[in-house]
C-alpha cells in the first residue's frame, strides 16, 4: 500500500506542477513577446509604445508606459503565484521521488556517498547557486549581457558535471534543472517583485520612480525567458537514457541546453529581423548530430572480455528476472513499485522479445536501469544481455 500511496502522491504533484509550469511558462513566453512587438513608432506620451491583436474572437489594445502612469488604476494585475507555485511544487516533487529513497533515485550506483549527504549536497547547492547568480549580475560583469551570459552558461556546465559526479544521471539532470528553477524564482521574488512594488509605490506616493530598477527586473525576466526551454527539456529528459545514461551526460546536456538556447534568441528577435534564423537549421543539426554520437553502438561499454558464445533465452530469462522483472511484471515483487514502472513489463517471452530495444537503451547502452543498480547488475551480466539482444532476441 505504501507504493501505492507514493505513486499517487507523486502524480498529484507532479500534475500540479506541470499546471502551474505551464501558466508561469505562458505569461514569460507571452511577455517576452509583447515586449518585443511593442509597436514603438510615435508613441502616445508617456508610452514607450504599444500594440493590437487579436485572439479568441476579440480585439485587444495594449500599452506599456515608459514607467507608469500618472495615476494608479485600481485594479492592477500581477503575475508571481504561478512562479512561486511552480517552485514549491517542484521542490515537493524533489523531495517525494529524490529525497525520499535516496539510495534509489539519487546517489549514483557504487557511490560510497551517504544517502543524507547525498541530499544536503543537492538542497545546499540550489541555495549556493542563488547567491552566486545574484552575485555575478550585480556584480560589473551584469552590466555586460553577453558576457555575463557567456559566464552563467559556463556556470550552469559546471553544476552539471559536478552533479554528475556524486548522482545518478536523472538526479544530475533534475538537479540541473531545479538549479535553473531555483534562479528563475529567485529572480522573481528578489528582483521582479520587489522593482515592482518599487514602482507601484512611488506613483501612489506621486513620486519619480526610479528607472533602475524596472530596468534590473526585465534583465531578470529575460533571463528566466532563455532558462525555460533548457528547464523544459530536463522536465522530459527521464524518458530518454541515451541522454542522462551516458558517461557524457552532463555535454550532452550542455549541447541540448545550448541549442535550446539559441532556438529560443531565434523567436526572441525575429520581430526585428531573421539575422538569425540560421538557428532553426543549426539547431536541428545539432540535435542529429547528438544522436549520432549518442547512438548505443557507440555508447555503449566494450564487453570486458572477448566475444563470447552465443546467449540462449534461458540465460537472457534468468537476468532479466533477477535483475527486470522484480519491477517490470503485472505484479512486481519489490515493495518500491505497486505496478509495472511505465507500463513496461517483461512476464512473458514476447513481451521481452518487443522490448529488446529498450532493454539494450537503458541497461547495456547506458547503465539507467536498474534504478540505482539496487540489484547489483554487473558489466558481464550486461554484456552477457547485450550479446542476446543482438543475435535477435530469439525467444526459441
Amino acid at each position: 500500500m505504501e507504493a501505492h500511496l507514493t505513486e499517487w502522491l507523486n502524480l498529484t504533484i507532479r500534475w500540479i506542477h506541470l499546471i502551474v509550469g505551464i501558466a508561469w511558462i505562458g505569461a514569460s513566453f507571452y511577455f517576452v513577446w509583447l515586449e518585443n512587438h511593442l509597436d514603438r513608432r510615435n508613441p502616445e506620451a508617456g508610452l514607450s509604445g504599444d500594440l493590437w491583436a487579436i485572439h479568441g474572437g476579440g480585439i485587444y489594445h495594449l500599452r506599456k508606459y515608459k514607467l507608469a502612469p500618472e495615476k494608479m488604476p485600481e485594479t492592477l494585475h500581477w503575475f508571481k503565484w504561478e512562479a512561486y507555485a511552480t517552485w514549491l511544487s517542484g521542490v515537493a516533487l524533489l523531495t517525494v521521488v529524490y529525497y525520499l529513497n535516496p539510495g534509489l533515485y539519487l546517489v549514483a550506483p557504487g557511490s560510497d556517498l551517504a544517502p543524507a549527504a547525498a541530499v544536503l549536497i543537492g538542497l545546499g547547492s540550489l541555495l549556493a547557486g542563488w547567491f552566486v547568480y545574484d552575485g555575478l549580475c550585480n556584480s560589473p560583469l551584469g552590466k555586460r549581457p553577453a558576457l555575463l551570459a557567456a559566464a552563467l552558461f559556463l556556470l550552469s556546465v559546471a553544476a552539471a558535471w559536478g552533479y554528475s559526479q556524486i548522482f545518478s544521471g536523472r538526479a544530475a539532470y533534475i538537479h540541473v534543472g531545479a538549479l535553473l528553477g531555483t534562479l528563475m524564482v529567485g529572480n522573481v521574488f528578489r528582483v521582479i517583485m520587489p522593482a515592482q512594488r518599487a514602482l507601484v509605490a512611488a506613483i501612489q506616493a506621486n513620486r519619480e520612480p526610479d528607472p533602475l530598477l524596472p530596468a534590473r527586473g526585465l534583465l531578470r525576466s529575460r533571463h528566466n525567458n532563455y532558462f525555460t526551454l533548457p528547464v523544459l527539456f530536463i522536465m522530459i529528459s527521464n524518458h530518454f537514457p541515451s541522454t542522462y545514461g551516458s558517461a557524457w551526460n552532463w555535454a550532452i546536456l550542455a549541447a541540448i541546453s545550448a541549442l535550446a538556447v539559441l532556438v529560443r534568441h531565434y523567436f526572441n528577435t525575429r520581430h526585428d529581423s531573421h539575422r538569425f534564423a540560421w538557428a532553426l537549421p543549426a539547431a536541428a543539426l545539432g540535435m542529429i548530430c547528438l544522436a549520432f554520437v549518442t547512438s548505443p553502438q557507440r555508447a555503449s561499454t566494450p564487453p570486458t572480455e572477448p566475444a563470447a558464445a552465443q546467449v540462449g533465452f534461458v540465460e537472457a530469462r534468468q537476468l532479466m528476472d533477477t535483475h527486470c522483472t522484480v519491477c517490470h511484471a503485472a505484479k512486481p515483487t519489490s515493495p518500491l513499485f505497486s505496478s509495472a514502472p511505465g507500463g513496461v513489463m517483461f512476464d512473458t517471452p514476447q513481451q521481452m522479445q518487443q522490448m529488446a530495444h529498450r532493454i539494450h537503451a537503458q541497461a547495456v547502452a547506458t547503465h539507467a536501469m536498474p534504478l540505482g543498480n539496487i540489484t547489483g547488475m554487473t558489466q558481464p551480466e550486461r554484456d552477457r544481455l547485450g550479446q542476446w539482444i543482438s543475435q535477435g532476441a530469439p525467444i526459441e
